[in-house]
Formats: C-alpha cells, structure tokens, sequence
C-alpha cells in the first residue's frame, strides 16, 4: 500500500480541504508516516560493534496494519455519524479519466428535486472538478491530498465536518484517480462503487482484483464510444465476477445518459 507507493511520506504538504465558495484552503494536517529500507548489507546502524540487518519488510507490514487499524475506527465514527443523520455515502473510485466527474455532474441534474445531494472531491491538487460540480448546483468540497493517491476516514470526517449535510441526503465522494490503495482505505460510506470506462482495457478487474472484489457496484461507463473502441463489455463483466461473484454491473453512459436510470435506482436502494 502506501509504503510502496509513496502517498505516506512527510513533507507532502499535508492534506487540504479547500472551499469553493472561497477558494481558501486549510491544511489538515496529520503526520505522513516514513518507511526507510536500506538494501541488504548496507544498514547503518551498529550495536557493539556488529554490523545490524534490519527487517524491513515486517516493520512495514507492521506500520501498514497500525494506519488501516486507526484508520478503520475512524471510519466506523464516520459511519455511525452518517446512520445518526440518515446520510446515505457512495465512494466512487475508478483510475483517472474513466468519468466519474461527468456521471457526477449528471446524477446532480437528473437527481435535483429529489434529494439533497452533497459531494466530496479528492484530487492531489487543483479544484477544477469542485468547480464543475458547484457549477451544476451541488454543495462541494474540494479535498486535496498532496502526494496522497487515495482519501481516507480522517480526510472524510474533515470534509464532514465542513460540508455539514443535511439529515437524509446524499453525499457522493470522488475518490482520487486510483485502481488501487482507495480499495484499502474504508471512509465510513454505506457502498463502494468502481467506474470502468470502455476506453480502458477489458482485463481491468483481472490487473486490479482487489478493487473489484471491494466493489457493491461497477458501473461499465462510455458506451456510446463503444462502436469506435475494442472493448467486451461481457467479457469485462465476466472477469468482474471472477473476483467478485455478488458484485452487480451497470452499462452506462454519462455523456448521453443511457443506462443512468439503472444507476439512479441502485442508489435508491442504498437507503
């Protein structure tokens, strides 16, 4: 996870949760955590004299079980904040570009007069999408995680605590571009939901297993490109299910709105 890929080191600037409506941003800011490992041979550390191994390896799997165990008891306040208020939250995950701010965009539109929708966008840096989801008359938060690839519980109570939503909405959280360590960290969210685009290669859920088999829901987006690409949507659907039997598909297209009635239903039921 994050040992490996670099999105827990300090000096990452912190986290940030920027409003809109400001454009101000504050940091967050907890410590990034920092695995060293020298290769074999070559440690400096003595003791008596002798030359010391470390193990680097079990000190981070260690460090890896500390932060999703912290991390997964915040989740459960989160949780258990939103359950108090009738707060339904979908974590939306997918690699960058797949469309998650689109299908966003249009969910707010066709949902308005519904329900009270709220979002939480995660980025590395910018507000460009905060901006295009305040243009389409959503409450958002913009939150951006340095080098971070992934939000996590504390970055969502952050977000939480600033949006304020009302009792009995919708918050949709965009995750940060990511077929891989968003899948470990639990927000509090009622569903996780994975976006696939059909100008992304068929195999994804057999390259990223653990990301789909994390998934209540994939949603297969970009149909209406599907006449010009080479892309099986049975044959994606069939892998899907290899590594995660229960999950359910949805064919899409955000851009057209083909298949968003089926969405819209699945988020019914969350209530």
């Amino acid at each position: 996870m994050c040992g490996t890929c670099g999105c827990g080191e300090e000096g990452n600037g912190g986290t940030r949760i920027a409003l809109p409506e400001t454009g101000d941003a504050t940091t967050q800011g907890r410590p990034r955590g920092r695995v060293e490992e020298h290769p074999p041979g070559h440690s400096h550390d003595r003791t008596g004299g002798e030359h010391v191994h470390p193990k680097p390896a079990s000190e981070t799997i260690t460090l890896e079980q500390r932060v999703l165990a912290k991390n997964d008891d915040l989740a459960a306040r989160n949780r258990e904040w939103l359950a108090c208020r009738g707060i339904v939250a979908v974590n939306l995950m997918s690699s960058p570009g797949a469309g998650k701010t689109t299908l966003l965009e249009r969910t707010i539109g066709d949902l308005a007069g519904r329900r009270p929708v709220s979002v939480v966008e995660g980025d590395q840096e910018t507000m460009l999408d905060a901006d295009r989801i305040r243009r389409a008359g959503c409450p958002v938060i913009q939150v951006n995680t340095g080098a971070g690839c992934h939000l996590d519980a504390e970055m969502m109570h952050g977000a939480l605590t600033t949006l304020s939503p009302e009792s009995g909405s919708l918050i949709l959280v965009e995750n940060v571009g990511n077929l891989v360590c968003p899948a470990l960290f639990d927000l509090g969210e009622r569903s996780k939901v994975v976006i696939i685009s059909v100008t992304e290669g068929t195999d994804k859920p057999l390259k990223y297993p653990y990301m789909f088999a994390a998934a209540d829901l994939v949603i297969i987006n970009k149909i209406d490109l599907l006449p010009y690409v080479d892309f099986d949507v049975e044959k994606c659907e069939a892998y899907a299910r290899s590594v995660n039997p229960q999950v359910r598909l949805l064919a899409v297209s955000a851009t057209t709105g083909e298949g968003m009635n089926r969405w819209y239903e699945w988020v019914a039921e969350q209530d």
